[in-house]
């Protein structure tokens, strides 16, 4: 217990920090192909996605880890004593998660933007940015949001990888050293956090759509 407890917090941040970065990267760039559908903004953006979902997690880590520890010099390859540790591992966790939301985010916005409330926003004389933002957005983050409760369990499975890749010590690490000690009760309770862990967070999602959307509500007294 004491182990899995040190090793919690190192899988924390880095799952957070990939989340938060993804999130930001991932709603911006969907944001953006969206409004400037058939458009090279457009193009340039499902490249990236189809690229983020196409290179395998340890493919991508090893490159980075070449390209700008070796190479470069620019981060250390392992550990996580300082900032800097964070920056690989964190792209190469958060990645597919970024090219994802960023698919279903200009599928959602373009579904959204030809809506009769947008039309009509625009026809009352509002800037695109207030009806981009303040209008499209919010609606169409639902579906969004359905795919980022989703898209953490993959982020969940995506660190045992990364973890072994970069030797962060973290939980994926620790599962992966006790399939090769064979240690079962270490096995069963890393499992068992990994599914803790994604129903939380799906519950979460759940409770965001009444603060996304006020036409979702929840029934009070399971009516």
């Amino acid at each position: 217990a004491d182990e899995i407890a040190e090793r919690f917090g190192p899988t924390l941040a880095l799952t957070a920090l990939s989340m938060l970065w993804a999130v930001v990267f991932g709603l911006g760039l969907g944001i953006l192909a969206a409004v400037k559908r058939g458009r090279l903004a457009d193009r340039a953006a499902m490249v990236f996605a189809v690229s983020g979902i196409s290179v395998p997690p340890f493919a991508l880590g090893i490159l980075l880890m070449e390209v700008f520890s070796v190479q470069l010099g620019w981060f250390p390859t392992v550990g996580a004593d300082s900032w800097l540790h964070y920056v690989l591992p964190s792209i190469t966790l958060g990645a597919g998660v970024a090219a994802v939301m960023a698919r279903f985010t200009r599928s959602s916005m373009m579904e959204v933007l030809d809506a009769d409330y947008v039309r009509t926003a625009r026809a009352k004389g509002l800037g695109e940015r207030s009806v981009v933002m303040r209008h499209a957005l919010r609606n169409a983050l639902i579906p969004v949001v359905t795919m980022l409760g989703l898209q953490f369990g993959f982020l969940l499975g995506g660190s045992i990888v990364v973890e072994k890749v970069f030797n962060w010590p973290g939980i994926g690490r620790l599962l992966v050293d006790a399939v090769d000690m064979r240690d079962y009760p270490v096995m069963q309770a890393c499992v068992l956090l990994f599914s803790l862990e994604f129903m939380l967070i799906n519950l979460a999602v759940d409770l965001l759509y009444g603060w996304i959307n006020p036409a979702v509500r929840f029934a009070k007294g399971g009516r």
